[in-house]
Parts: structure tokens; sequence; C-alpha cells
């Protein structure tokens, strides 16, 4: 989402690397005001952060690096505020979180996100759907919950929403949840009927956190719609929507700034999967372009434990690397989160967003068409790849999988280059990422046929 800032940002900081003077400085803050500015970001909170960045540089003394510090310091003024980050449990389970937000914002995509991301933790969760405004609400509910295992309290021929909320609440406690997630209705506008129904909940329920579900793309209206739940209801983190589908994004800086209030998650994708938790220091070093490592770590240890990538470490530097191990990574790889979200949190792999932005880590004809071969062959080649040298096996894969015998080839040549540019990574002198994604199947240029 915050693809035009990360260009710029990095653009200035190349810029001021080769003309580290006074005349360069003011250049720089003026065309960074501009883009702060064009990507939504509120013209006071723009013109605080020019006048920080400016102050902080010139402090250290005018070069890249006081430049970046500068940057950093000045984010970190902005993001954070008082309150928590992530996901907090209350002493005295369940804890009980109450998600609000405006029809269209992606709020009972966003709770159903929030259920998967505490699951994946070992938390017994339950989302109670409170949403009957909405048609189709909690046929939502029931379709993602059934999908992906997650506990829904339903009432469907009840419409008194705070009944519904007090028997869910009554249940959490009784079956010993650890979480209540509250799912409520939302309207297109802010109006009165809807601030009663919510103070009415939140009366009857007592919740532990009310969370703000912001469309990331909503610019500044978003920051005002925010404001006005705040001091209606009450907000204590807003969680923002759809923060991959937009190239501004500058209601991420503003809103934490201009109301006080903490950004606690941020949806990056449409899948259950695609929730991360909002800390300051690991956006903004991806926000300028230095990635992200700790929490692409945490992403891997949650599809794959430390004793499983220490084997598959000393398989990869042994050469024994076979298609089993290959089909485990790459099913491994598209739990991890899409393509963009992945570089992002990359050191200097940004720069391949956009080359690589289309790659579909479930359903793109290269890895579909490579699990197809892989599923194609008897348990001996999977686990000896240099059996595959014979035409007649290729062509019996083939047959199997629906492909050509060219595409078969193409599938041992990428499996090769993926285990060659996979050992160098577990070896600590992976040089090239690009290389290493294109042996993933990330090439566009080479797609299956069948």
């Amino acid at each position: 989402m915050l693809d035009n800032l990360t260009n710029s940002f990095k653009g200035m900081i190349n810029k001021i690397k080769f003309y580290d003077d006074d005349k360069t400085l003011k250049k720089i803050l003026v065309n960074l005001k501009k883009d702060l500015l064009k990507s939504d970001v509120h013209f006071k909170v723009c013109k605080d952060l020019i006048l920080e960045i400016e102050q902080e540089t010139r402090k250290e003394g005018i070069g890249k690096e006081s430049f970046i510090k500068a940057i950093e310091k000045s984010l970190e003024n902005a993001f954070k505020v008082s309150g928590n980050y992530g996901f907090v449990h209350s002493p005295k389970p369940p804890t009980i979180v109450l998600m609000m937000g405006l029809q269209g914002a992606g709020k009972t995509t966003t709770t159903m996100k929030l259920a998967h991301y505490l699951k994946q933790r070992n938390k017994k969760v339950l989302v109670s759907a409170c949403d009957m405004q909405r048609l189709g609400a909690v046929e939502q509910l029931k379709q993602i919950s059934e999908e992906n295992e997650i506990d829904v309290y339903l009432e469907e021929d009840n419409k008194n929403i705070k009944q519904i909320a007090i028997n869910s609440l009554k249940k959490a406690k009784e079956e010993l949840y650890d979480v209540l997630l509250v799912d409520t209705a939302g309207r297109l506008a802010i109006d009165d009927e809807l601030m009663k129904e919510l103070n009415e909940l939140k009366k009857a329920i007592k919740p532990d956190e009310q969370f703000y579900v912001a469309d990331a793309m909503s610019g500044q209206d978003g920051v005002k719609t925010a404001n006005t739940f705040n001091e209606k209801i009450g907000v204590s983190g807003v969680v923002l929507s759809k923060f991959d589908a937009d190239t501004k994004g500058g209601v991420a800086i503003s809103i934490a700034k201009q109301i006080g209030i903490p950004l606690r998650f941020i949806g990056t994708g449409e899948k259950v999967e695609n929730l991360e938790v909002f800390l300051p220091e690991r956006i903004i070093k991806r926000l300028i372009g230095l990635g992200d490592v700790e929490g692409l770590a945490e992403k891997v240890s949650l599809v794959m434990d430390e004793k499983k990538i220490n084997q598959v470490t000393k398989k990869l530097k042994k050469g024994k690397f076979n298609f089993n191990d290959y089909l485990e990574q790459l099913e491994s790889i598209k739990k991890i989160g899409n393509m963009s979200s992945i570089l992002s949190m990359i050191p200097g792999a940004s720069g391949l967003k956009d080359k690589l932005k289309n790659v579909d880590l479930e359903n793109s004809k290269e890895i579909l068409g490579m699990k197809a071969a892989i599923y194609s062959m008897t348990n001996k080649e999977k686990e000896d790849p240099s059996l595959l040298k014979n035409i007649s096996r290729k062509k019996r894969i083939a047959k199997g999988a629906g492909i050509e015998v060219a595409d078969v080839n193409r599938a041992l040549k990428q499996f090769k280059q993926a285990s060659k540019m996979a050992k160098k990574l577990a070896s600590g002198g992976m040089k090239s990422m690009e290389q290493l994604m294109a042996s993933m199947g990330g090439n566009g240029g080479s797609g299956f046929r069948g």
C-alpha cells in the first residue's frame, strides 16, 4: 500500500547519498512534502514530519545516514502513541473485543482474520454474529468459519443483537473460550441509530477492547470517522483493512498522530491469514525499504517449526533436497502471505514488487503445473530427482499431469534452480533474491500450457 511513499523515501535517500549539501536537502524536503500530501497524509501531519526530518538531519550533519535516522525518528513520533499494539489478553478470560466500523470497510472479514490470527497462537476463539443489519453478513461468517474451523455463535432468527451478544458471552464463559470477538453492524455513514446500538452493546457485555476497522483507502474521511467513533463510543485500537489495495496510505501515518489511537493490526490481503500486528519500528523500516527480517521470521515460524527448518537446512547443505521437500516449501510459502507482503519484508527486495506483484503463490500456472508434475511422480522419483533424466519417465509424468514434456523439463529446471539458490541461502551466501523468486516459479515469462 505504501509503495509510493517507499519509492519516494528511497529516491530521496539515494539523492542525498551523492549530494549531501544544504541545497540538496531543501530540494529533497520540498519533493518529499509533495509526495506525502499526494499520499493523503494530512497537511498538518506532513508539515510536522518535514520540519522534524529537517531539524534532525541538520543536527547530525547532512548525509545519508543522518537523513535515514531523521526519517525513522520522525515517523516513530507520528506512529507511536500511548496504548497497546497487537492483541492484549485480559487477566480473566474471555477477552471481549467489540469490532466496529462502517459498511464496506471489511469489518466482518477483519474479525475472522483476527480470529484466525489468535487461533494460530493456540487461543480458543468464539465469534459472535451481531451484524443483523447487512444482508449476507451472517452467511459470510458461516462460510469463512467453516473453511477455517473457527467457532461462530449464531441466532439467525433473533434480531435482538444485545441478547445475542449476552448469550454468546455466556457461552464463551461456560465453554472456557480465551477470546470473544463481537462482529457488529455497520452503516454506510455514521448515524445516531448506529451509535446508540453500539453503546447498548458496550454496556451489556463490557468489552475489554473496542477495535475500529478503518478502510485504508478512505484517506482523511477515514481519520474523521475514526475520531467520531472514538468520541461517541471509545476506541482502544484501529485495524487498517485493505492495507495492500492502494498505493497512497497516508491514513496510516495520519490516524495515530491526529487522533492519538494506536494502530493495532493491518490487513495485507484478502485471505484469512493476511493480518499483521502493526509494530511502528518494523513498519517504518519497510516503509523506507529496509525490510522486516524479524517479522518474516515470525511468519515462517508459524508455518514451519524450528525442528523442521533445521532438517531442511541440513538436507539443503548436503544436497539431498527432493521434490517432497520442495512441495512442502511451496505449501508453506503460500501461508506466509502474498508476494508483495513477503518482498516488503526482505531488505533490498522491495524493488521486485512491481515485477512479481501478480504472482499467485497458490493458483499461478507455474505453481499449479509444478504441483501436478510432482503429484504424477512415483515415490522413488520424488525422493530421487536424478531418476528423471529418462525421457520415458518424463512422458509418463506429463501424461499424468495433463501437461507437455517441455513443461516437465521446465519444472525440473526450476526445481534445480530453487535447490541451488536455497542451498546458498541456507549457507548464508544468498546474493540474488530475484533469482530465488524466479526459480520458485515467480518468472511470469515461463508459464505452463496445461
